[in-house]
């Protein structure tokens, strides 16, 4: 189980790594929540390289006429050149790398999970999602869990889901390799045919298994998620009828019973009641 967690998403992959994550490419921001940091890449600037000519342009000459107040200043003209030189130079960097388009790169090192399928990428963002809801409802349970067990749980599971999901990006590449050899004009009692009918059933017999425990980290997840939100309405639909039940015993408390002549003032009693009880439900 890693002690952290990295999860960067790129147009092309998806890597998990217990390293932190650096771009070849780009620019992100970083969401750390517990021991799972998201890398999130930014959209690209869009900023052409003539315009980041003409940025550099005006930057220099300013920089141009510093220098020159500064030499006749008394301060050494190579200083304030390379000091320009490297303002420009970074301002550069800067601007060139937001204006492309972020890339991870790949981490070396054990327990390093990289996902390019679609269907398995898409998998992994959908529990991570999941798993930013069961984060959310952490702090309205005080006492109740221990939110260093918790949390090393489920990194270790997303952990766990990573690895299940590369095995199975390579099984679903294998299975389409397999399916497509053509075995028309080999005989059936080959021992080729057999060979390679034996090898499709194992990789359908390892991607079921696969399946299954993939599913079976996806609907406990789904299953904590949904017991920790449950818990959160029950205790606002209980504090709402609290204070509905002080809402009514004030109103009561404030009127006497109505009399023969009082059935107007009675409806308008009941018709705020009502007002009231949907204010707090609304809340």
């Amino acid at each position: 189980m890693p002690a952290e967690l990295y999860i960067g998403m790129d147009a092309e992959k998806t890597v998990l790594s217990p390293y932190a994550l650096r771009l070849r490419t780009g620019r992100a921001v970083r969401h750390r929540t517990g021991s799972v940091t998201e890398v999130v890449p930014t959209e690209p600037s869009g900023v052409s390289r003539e315009a980041r000519l003409a940025s550099a342009s005006r930057l220099s000459l300013s920089l141009i006429f510093v220098s020159a107040a500064l030499y006749a200043a008394g301060v050494p003209w190579w200083l304030s050149v390379a000091a320009s030189v490297a303002v420009v130079a970074t301002r550069w960097y800067r601007q060139d790398r937001a204006a492309r388009t972020a890339s991870f790169e790949i981490p070396a090192g054990d327990g390093v999970h990289v996902l390019h399928t679609d269907e398995e990428r898409a998998v992994l963002q959908r529990a991570v999602g999941v798993s930013r809801r069961i984060r959310r409802t952490w702090p309205a349970l005080p006492g109740m869990i221990d939110p260093d067990l918790a949390d090393r749980s489920l990194t270790g599971a997303l952990d766990d889901l990573g690895a299940l999901l590369v095995r199975r990006q390579e099984l679903r590449r294998l299975r389409a390799e397999l399916a497509g050899v053509r075995r028309q004009d080999v005989p059936a009692d080959s021992p080729a045919v057999h060979a390679l009918v034996a090898q499709r059933e194992r990789a359908d017999q390892l991607w079921r298994e696969t399946g299954v425990r993939t599913n079976r980290i996806l609907r406990s997840l789904d299953r904590t998620a949904l017991a920790g939100e449950a818990f959160l309405r029950e205790r606002e639909i209980g504090e709402t009828a609290r204070q509905a039940e002080l809402v009514l015993t004030g109103l009561a408390d404030q009127h006497a019973a109505p009399g023969a002549g009082s059935g107007p003032e009675l409806a308008e009693r009941t018709a705020a009641v009502i007002t009231a009880y949907r204010e707090l439900a609304a809340r």
